[in-house]
């Protein structure tokens, strides 16, 4: 039968290799843009939050309102 050669070692090397290689192309936002978008994330949440506590005490008023 035919002879199967194991390059486990060498697709591991090969895999951290391209690994590393790629981690070196990221770029890293600085503390102020990644305070603002916190900032963003945090006020929309909240927004959102409130927003839907409003609608809910809304739709719970109308449906005893109904009921």
């Amino acid at each position: 039968m035919g002879d199967t050669v194991n390059n486990e070692g060498a697709q591991k090397k090969n895999f951290f290799k391209g690994l590393k290689s790629e981690f070196v192309k990221i770029v890293w936002p600085d503390k102020e843009t990644v305070t603002k978008q916190t900032i963003a994330v945090m006020s929309a949440a909240i927004a959102l939050g409130l927003i839907i506590g409003i609608l809910d005490l809304i739709i719970k008023f109308g449906l005893s309102f109904i009921l």
